[in-house]
């Protein structure tokens, strides 16, 4: 019997006969010659099937074979420098588990549609695609690689609850829902929880969705994201600065090392990856602006960057540049004053190149309990919610700072696709819930 085998690992079997178990993804004729390529979740591989070297019966069932047709294979592995895996398999059986007629995505295959849209309503299949597929790899990859950074550095992960109470980031993106007859929100962040988690273990961190209710239609926007969130007790903000730095490098590398294959389907431009070094740029949002009023930005000082002035500033710099001090009047709530610069928050945000804009927004957090206090109010946001968030600076307080990453703008950045739709695998949208 044929040994069941990953196309992940095929390379490992040149010259062994195996069983494959996947899906026909596309497929050409030639002559007496037919080529498959069969995915089965881990990559794609051509099958190459020659008339006179397979049963009579088995070739036949080749030409009714139709897109996405469940299929079980067997075959020799043959090394091929030329083929995308290093190796091809030559035919010797096939089994069909089920052959479609009418699969709703057409030959023309996914890249090649230009209004993406089209296929949302199908996106229970268009997952399938080689695109799709080389994404939502790297997605797993980035998430793997932030975890094992974190770990790394001494971070451990715990969860905050994602029906709360409170707004962190602002009353007017939350989503409410009824609690048992009375008002609760999906979470916009887990930070004020884990900023009660570090007070416990020092160094934490998060990593689940979170909701906003913006009625917004751009490339950036989900309805629904994945954030990672650390806190870290008495860190300050130029302490999470090189925290950040590091990150970003160790998982730009880790994807370069680990998903060629998935960048290479993506004709992603590697070398502007490969430019993500230390140091980052450094600026303050002084800086931001007169850069802005250079380039020819009417921008009034003391607003906050829209995506064009994000856009602007990333695109002189090839790597990531880390925008600090913002006027604290923009900010949320919980960020610390600059004792030299009481209008400023001692902040950042990190826009990525490209013009992919904000993944990373962080601060060192107000610790202090009657200015907290103060704060809340001046944002005119109700006290008793945040009684339990105030009591982690009645008792024990001190200084200590975070941040979020959005990892689907991340995901966008390092993959170079354009809508952040597309690097989750079923995203919600302003006007989509399906499937």
């Amino acid at each position: 019997m044929a040994r069941w085998v990953y196309i992940e690992d095929l390379k490992q079997h040149v010259g062994e006969e195996v069983e494959l178990r996947g899906w026909l993804h596309n497929k050409r004729s030639s002559g007496k010659i037919r080529f498959l390529i069969v995915r089965d979740g881990t990559g794609f591989v051509q099958v190459v099937a020659v008339k006179n070297q397979v049963a009579p019966e088995v070739f036949a069932r080749l030409d009714d074979l139709f897109y996405e047709a469940s299929i079980i294979l067997r075959g020799k592995v043959r090394e091929d420098a030329r083929a995308p895996g290093g190796v091809e398999l030559d035919l010797v059986d096939l089994s069909v588990v089920q052959n479609p007629e009418d699969y709703p995505i057409p030959k023309v295959r996914e890249e090649n549609i230009p209004d993406v849209g089209k296929l949302l309503p199908l996106r229970h299949l268009w997952i399938r695609g080689r695109r799709q597929w080389a994404i939502l790899r790297i997605r797993d990859e980035v998430v793997r690689a932030l975890e094992d950074f974190m770990h790394a550095r001494g971070f451990i992960r715990l969860d905050p609850p994602i029906l709360t109470a409170m707004a962190v980031e602002g009353t007017t993106t939350l989503f409410k829902i009824d609690y048992f007859g009375q008002p609760a929100y999906l979470s916009q962040s887990g930070q004020l929880y884990m900023e009660a988690l570090a007070m416990s273990h020092g160094k934490v961190y998060s990593f689940g969705p979170t909701f906003r209710a913006e009625k917004s239609k751009t490339r950036r926007h989900l309805a629904e994201f994945w954030m990672m969130e650390p806190e870290w007790a008495y860190a300050t903000l130029e302490d999470l600065l090189d925290l950040v730095e590091d990150m970003l490098v160790y998982v730009v590398a880790r994807v370069l090392e680990q998903r060629k294959t998935e960048l290479d389907i993506l004709e992603r431009d590697t070398s502007r990856l490969e430019a993500i070094r230390k140091p980052f740029p450094r600026i303050t949002y002084d800086d931001a602006v007169k850069l802005l009023q250079e380039k020819g930005f009417d921008f009034p000082f003391g607003e906050d960057f829209g995506a064009d002035e994000e856009t602007a500033i990333s695109e002189s710099f090839d790597r990531p540049v880390m925008v600090t001090h913002y006027p604290a009047k923009i900010k949320a709530f919980y960020m610390k004053r600059d004792p030299e610069q009481p209008d400023r928050a001692r902040c950042v945000d990190v826009l990525a190149p490209e013009g992919y804009g904000e993944i990373i927004g962080g601060s060192e957090r107000e610790e202090d309990h009657d200015t907290l206090v103060r704060y809340i109010q001046e944002h005119n946001l109700p006290l008793e919610p945040y009684r339990w968030y105030l009591d982690l600076r009645k008792y024990g307080t001190v200084p200590h700072a975070g941040f979020g990453l959005g990892l689907e703008r991340t995901v966008a950045w390092i993959t170079g696709i354009h809508h952040v739709r597309e690097t989750i695998p079923f995203p919600r949208l302003l006007d989509r819930i399906y499937p």
